[in-house]
């Protein structure tokens, strides 16, 4: 077994890590009390080539593997995990789709355009009444000639309402299968095509500056040419794209968990008591070796992974298993953070309280806990 990074991953690892340094992390309180989106940050991460790490240089990404493009997300995601979000939602749930299902017509007129980070772009499937039941999607598609009628809602979608934002990828059903099960179909949406409405933005407890709303459909007309791959084959795609989201999103997990270690650290390291900085004690020093020790454990899940991931294995219940783990652990290194800076940790003016609101959606998106322990069981 050989842990070693490659002198590709060191480097995109390396670059991300002063990039969120730099020019992301001076930004975070401020984007967070604001909720204004980060558009400087969020080009000048396309000009470094960060929205198309994964893709090949043909069609505009970088051509990295899938492991640096997680080790990005995670260096992302220590700066800050709204920047992290639209990262990743951009590329694991927006960009991705074309170039796994798409027709080559639709990945040189979407995909190359997206992994330049002309255009952020969205996948809609959680719908009002389809979260973790994915399958229970109520949207729907009519065929009429070469066109589609599509009516229905999204729900908490990311990316779809910037000034960045080129449309949304979104599931719907066209029919049923012949065990009688609904034929689920994905059809790219434009922004402005008619019948697409975008809803406001939701206000949030974290993530704030993240671009999250709903998503409606009246008659929206889609030629058959924005269907994307087989009719009736869109829950299969799905299932794909949310086992690559959650190796991603736990990249970003353990970047978020990671910010939690540092501000403790540091804050332990300066904050004195009884005539001793507080690191000194027994209480405060186990909970920063906890944390340490959770991070590694949640890094090196989303490792493997990826890694199997790149070997064209299995990696469903590796998956879900980094994603519950990563995002528990995260939520315990942000309370354990909090709960080490004392009374500040409970004020805003320290980074604690970001995260500590940022972390609890981490064990919603991409599939709750719940959802998680059940996919791992069915792999039993």
């Amino acid at each position: 077994m050989d842990f070693t990074l490659n002198d590709e991953q060191t480097m995109i690892r390396t670059m991300c890590r002063e990039f969120a340094e730099e020019e992301i992390k001076p930004h975070a309180e401020e984007l967070d009390r604001t909720g204004q989106f980060p558009y400087e940050i969020v080009r000048k991460m396309a000009a470094l080539g960060l929205l198309g790490l994964p893709f090949p240089e043909e069609y505009g990404g970088a051509g990295a593997d899938f492991l640096s493009y997680c080790l990005a997300l995670e260096e992302i995601g220590r700066g800050d995990a709204s920047v992290g979000i639209t990262m990743e939602a951009h590329t694991s749930l927006g960009a991705t789709p074309f170039y796994l299902f798409g027709s080559e017509e639709q990945k040189q007129r979407y995909l190359t355009p997206l992994a330049r980070g002309e255009h952020l772009w969205s996948f809609g499937l959680t719908e009002p009444n389809a979260g973790s039941d994915s399958g229970g999607t109520e949207t729907h598609a009519e065929r009429e000639g070469d066109v589609w009628r599509i009516n229905g809602s999204k729900a908490f979608i990311t990316n779809a309402g910037t000034e960045m934002s080129g449309g949304v990828t979104i599931t719907a059903v066209t029919g049923r299968t012949a065990d009688g099960h609904k034929a689920i179909t994905n059809f790219i949406v434009p922004k402005g095509t008619p019948g697409y409405h975008i809803g406001a933005a939701y206000h949030k407890m974290g993530w704030k500056a993240s671009d999250t709303r709903p998503l409606a459909f009246e008659d929206c007309l889609v030629p058959d040419e924005q269907r994307l791959g087989d009719q009736g084959d869109g829950f299969r795609q799905f299932m794909l794209i949310l086992d690559l989201g959650r190796v991603a999103i736990s990249a970003l997990n353990v970047g978020l968990a990671q910010a939690c270690f540092d501000e403790a650290q540091r804050y332990a390291s300066e904050r004195r008591q009884f005539g001793r900085p507080i690191v000194a004690f027994q209480a405060i020093s186990f909970k920063l070796a906890d944390m340490a020790m959770e991070i590694e454990l949640a890094r090196l899940m989303y490792y493997k992974a990826a890694w199997l991931h790149m070997q064209g294995l299995p990696f469903t219940k590796e998956a879900s298993m980094a994603k519950l783990f990563s995002s528990e652990t995260a939520k315990r290194c942000a309370d354990q953070a909090v709960q080490i800076h004392g009374g500040y940790g409970f004020m805003d003016e320290y980074p604690v309280s970001r995260f500590w609101r940022n972390v609890k959606v981490h064990e919603i998106g991409e599939g709750t806990s719940e959802v998680q322990r059940q996919i791992i069981a069915k792999h039993l």
